[in-house]
């Protein structure tokens, strides 16, 4: 692939709480993983060309002006076409996957609402990440897509399909007021016909409209933050109530680099986000949902805590094994193209910080923890007694020797608060004395080793020099107050090195050996919105509202957000991101409240 024909930020996605899509807004679905969202790709030309997988329609209309927009308060996805002849827009969406044996079905409804229009449609899906021989055959007016060892696709509407090799073609016309709506699901489900849709169409609606009607917040920016839980939504599996990470694979972090990831797994470093995030807004299911996935990850680690993982599979598993799809070229040239992600077996302590943040939460507002679940609890903080003071791969799951970090430091003491905390507040038995004089020598290595006099502010690595984003954590999780005069000779230094314009850096590659990789990358949506919370934080009302307001700039045209940014602002990374739109609620959140003036409770 020569040239980007498809920027990342020019898609909008559709799921059913299965899978998701990627549809670009010039109508063509050119990413799309089925029957499950780890599952492999059919449609994969976003990381290739269109020859390795596309299901477009469009209008032969010249060079009309394109437009995107979701039905409001929904994840249903509407492409417009608006031209001197005439207007036409497409509607996508996936029913809701509810039943275990329900399979993912995309619907694309076209319609003309002024004017004529003769369209051209391609489907062409190449099954197993495009290194399938798919073939295309015509039965009973519908269109078969088979590949040996692959589920069969099927493909229905009412047009005279005609097959190309793998791909099936149509041509056909709309007049004002008319349309035609299409099909793509298994080949043996019975519910893909034309009949049927209308009354998918308004049970999807009426889903999606009664989940969003369920948020609690109504500060500013409402529109945004109820479209940053819509897409954690469609990131979430209704069946195990895990949250990927985001929706796809092998986006670059930066172009034509190395830095290609597959994030279509779960983080527990994302936990304590997810649900202070989704219980913030009310979704108190969703946050139970999660927690229950937390403690089967648990389970299938065998309650080891030494076998504890940074990330796990949708359903839980264990093993996520990388490798890489040397068929596939690469979104803008940037390979080597992987899936799986062998990160799933670093060492990174800051693990258990996030876990135990989240059970901490999931007890203060909600089911509280079971006899058996706090012996689990009492093992691995007694390990994070153990291990604190060992070196890791860090938040940012360096791929180089392993460091002493801040972030992993830190969160090791939020174990030990979090832990405490919760054994005092449901009065249950734990060893106080050992745990609370471990947090403490925590808190005090951090204070003497990680702080630089010299300098004067933290520093990311034992006895080191420099900043990292991560560092935005330390108010965030109440380690230091976010008016400490340390603290914000800290934030000034992270502005000073890491923050173009609001948009924040992880690190500088020149000064974190441990990276280990070839290359640069962009800015991180995520440490961008913490660092707007930590202004907020910090007083600086008028600077956070400001920042907050061009980031919000930088989302695409729907409201969605990938994992960076490149130096223009634009899309770089997997994409939606969680990680990304769990930070914008809690920015929001927080400098809603810093506006209103009001009651602001306890900040440290």
């Amino acid at each position: 692939m020569s040239q980007i024909k498809r920027r990342i930020e020019d898609h909008g996605i559709i799921g059913d709480l299965r899978t998701c899509a990627l549809v670009a807004c010039d109508g063509t679905i050119d990413y799309f993983c089925w029957p499950d969202l780890d599952s492999p790709s059919i449609f994969t030309a976003l990381l290739d060309g269109d020859e390795a997988g596309i299901f477009c329609i469009e209008p032969d209309w010249h060079q009309p002006r394109r437009q995107q927009l979701y039905l409001p308060d929904t994840a249903l996805l509407q492409t417009r076409w608006l031209a001197d002849e005439g207007v036409a827009e497409i509607t996508d969406y996936m029913p809701l996957c509810q039943p275990d044996d329900m399979q993912p079905r995309i619907i694309r409804r076209i319609k003309v609402l002024h004017g004529q229009a003769n369209f051209t449609l391609r489907c062409a899906p190449v099954h197993d990440y495009a290194r399938a021989d798919t073939r295309a055959s015509l039965k009973e007016g519908s269109v078969l897509f088979s590949a040996s060892n692959q589920p069969t696709l099927r493909l229905c509407g009412n047009v005279e399909f005609k097959t190309d090799g793998g791909a099936a073609t149509a041509y056909f016309t709309l007049k004002e007021g008319e349309h035609r709506e299409f099909i793509l699901g298994g080949a043996d489900d019975k519910h893909l016909d034309e009949e049927s849709t209308a009354h998918y169409f308004q049970e999807t609606l009426n889903y999606w409209r009664d989940w969003s009607a369920r948020s609690s917040y109504h500060g500013r920016w409402q529109e945004m933050v109820n479209r940053s839980a819509l897409t954690l939504k469609l990131l979430t599996s209704l069946k195990h109530g895990s949250i990927a990470a985001a929706a796809t694979f092998g986006l670059p972090e930066e172009l034509g680099g190395e830095r290609n990831w597959d994030y279509r797994a779960a983080w527990l470093r994302d936990a304590s986000f997810s649900i202070y995030a989704l219980m913030r807004l009310g979704y108190v299911d969703e946050a139970k949902h999660f927690t229950h996935w937390v403690g089967r990850c648990v389970e299938n680690s065998h309650n080891d805590v030494e076998r504890l993982q940074v990330m796990y599979r949708l359903d839980s598993g264990t093993e996520l094994h990388e490798s890489e799809l040397l068929n596939l070229s690469g979104y803008a040239n940037s390979t080597p193209v992987r899936i799986g992600n062998d990160a799933w077996n670093q060492k990174q302590l800051d693990i258990y910080g996030e876990l135990m943040d989240a059970i901490y939460l999931a007890n203060k507002y909600g089911e509280a923890i079971s006899h058996r679940g706090w012996l689990h609890v009492i093992k691995m903080i007694d390990h994070v007694c153990e291990c604190w003071n060992q070196p890791d791969a860090g938040i940012w799951e360096m791929r180089g020797e392993p460091q002493h970090f801040l972030h992993s430091r830190l969160m090791c003491w939020v174990a030990l608060d979090r832990a405490v905390r919760l054994a005092e507040k449901r009065s249950l038995s734990f060893p106080r004395d050992r745990w609370c004089q471990v947090r403490d020598e925590i808190r005090e290595d951090i204070w003497e080793n990680f702080w630089n006099g010299e300098q004067g502010h933290f520093v990311s690595t034992r006895q080191g020099k420099f900043v990292d984003a991560s560092m935005l954590l330390m108010p965030l999780v109440r380690f230091v107050s976010a008016t400490d005069p340390d603290w914000l000779a800290t934030l000034d230094t992270i502005k000073k090195e890491l923050v173009s314009d609001g948009l924040v850096r992880r690190y500088n590659m020149s000064e974190t050996p441990a990276d280990g990789l070839e290359g640069s990358e962009g800015s991180f949506v995520a440490c961008s919105f913490w660092y707007v919370e930590c202004l907020a934080r910090a007083g600086r009302v008028d600077e956070a509202h400001f920042e907050f307001e061009k980031l919000l700039t930088y989302a695409n045209p729907l409201g969605l957000y990938a994992e960076e940014f490149d130096k223009r602002g634009h899309a770089l990374g997997n994409t939606p991101q969680a990680l990304s739109h769990l930070a914008l609620i809690s920015a929001a959140f927080f400098l809603n409240r810093k506006l209103k003036g009001g009651d602001l409770l306890w900040q440290p």
